[in-house]
């Protein structure tokens, strides 16, 4: 439930506080938007720390989401200085996404194969109806007044707090010792599974393609020169409410659907749907095509969590889950730091119909590279 809440400060009110409370320039909100895939890049080393230590995921989870919560509490105190809020912003960001290959390794420990997609995404849907609670309350509290912001990174530090004390109640996991761990040591799986290391390279020219457009999404509608006037709450239900509602309403249903179909077939699909938000989102005309484009992407998004957090339990084995997955996310990682600043520089100067554009072609160009697998029955 806590998580729910803290998921919306990524996805709509960093940038919307950088923009309406610090006229933050184009590459300090490039920035923000660069910081959670930072953490998902560092998570590697995360996970070499647990191995080599022998400390439970759980108590390195407690401790990254608490270090989350004095993150926010500092930048609910920043008042005017963006400095501050930036520093602020970097530690609760960092905290939340660091955590990402230790969770799936709980879902490997504590979720039976069979049933693992339908498991995580009851657990997505309450995730996400919390986000979607706090997004109304959260964008009706700055429309009623702008000056509620510390409440808002308050409220994400209370929650930061509680889902330290939630892991901690979870039996713990622990990964397999090492008397010596290399930091990119994972990686060597990347060379001797084959399928890992092409999934790999299809995903990197999908993420990439997909992070470009998401890194515009607030920009598009909060940044007057685009033409469009939205207040507080309008960007937030645009953003956050409309496609998490989607996502709420197609969870179930993808945790399913990954249970039972071709990981490649159901990764294309998702893909498709990736693409046509996108292009609907930018280049539509009117409110309608902003509602439907993140309505598309809002239920491919919902496809992707699953899939970007579980693919990597068909094909590794039950002891190298968080290695595959931090290697996964280093890379998402990697993508995620440069796609806003190439995203805010290409819009500046030939608009985000082109983002639009090249990252619908490059997630076009990923589905093509998945080839005959898509109409295999294994996998």
């Amino acid at each position: 439930m806590p998580s729910g809440v803290t998921e919306t400060i990524a996805t709509t009110f960093s940038i919307l506080l950088a923009e309406r409370i610090f006229h933050a320039g184009p590459e300090a909100k490039a920035s923000l938007v660069a910081i959670p895939s930072f953490g998902l890049l560092l998570s590697l080393f995360v996970v070499q720390f647990v191995r080599r230590s022998g400390v439970s995921a759980n108590r390195v989870l407690a401790v990254l989401f608490t270090m989350s919560g004095a993150g926010f509490t500092l930048a609910s105190f920043a008042g005017d200085c963006f400095e501050i809020y930036l520093i602020g912003m970097f530690l609760g960001l960092m905290g939340i996404m660091l955590n990402v290959p230790l969770f799936s390794q709980i879902y490997r420990r504590h979720y039976p194969d069979a049933t693992r997609g339908s498991l995580f995404a009851m657990t997505a849907f309450v995730r996400k109806s919390f986000a979607i609670g706090a997004a109304i309350f959260f964008g009706s509290l700055l429309t009623e007044s702008l000056s509620n912001y510390p409440l808002v990174l308050r409220t994400y530090a209370m929650a930061a707090f509680l889902m330290a004390g939630c892991v901690l109640m979870i039996d713990p996991v622990r990964l397999n010792p090492a008397r010596a761990v290399k930091l990119f040591d994972a990686f060597r799986h990347a060379g001797e599974d084959e399928a890992f290391r092409k999934i790999l390279i299809s995903w990197m020219i999908l993420g990439l393609g997909n992070l470009l457009c998401f890194s515009l999404f607030v920009e598009y509608i909060t940044n007057e020169k685009y033409g469009f006037s939205l207040n507080e709450k309008e960007v937030s239900v645009i953003t956050t409410v409309i496609p998490e509602g989607c996502f709420l309403v197609f969870i179930l249903i993808w945790g399913r659907v990954f249970d039972r179909m071709n990981f490649y077939l159901v990764r294309a699909l998702i893909n498709v749907v990736f693409a046509l938000g996108i292009l609907t989102y930018f280049l539509g005309n009117g409110i309608w095509a902003l509602y439907i484009g993140i309505g598309l992407h809002g239920i491919a998004r919902a496809g992707g969590n699953v899939v970007w957090t579980l693919w990597v339990t068909k094909f590794a084995k039950a002891e190298n889950v968080a290695e595959y997955m931090s290697v996964h996310t280093f890379l998402t990682g990697c993508r995620g730091v440069i796609a806003p600043f190439i995203a805010f520089r290409i819009a500046s100067s030939a608009g985000p119909e082109w983002v639009a554009v090249i990252g619908a072609g490059m997630i076009f160009i990923a589905t093509t590279m998945l080839g005959k697998k898509i109409f295999e029955r294994t996998v």
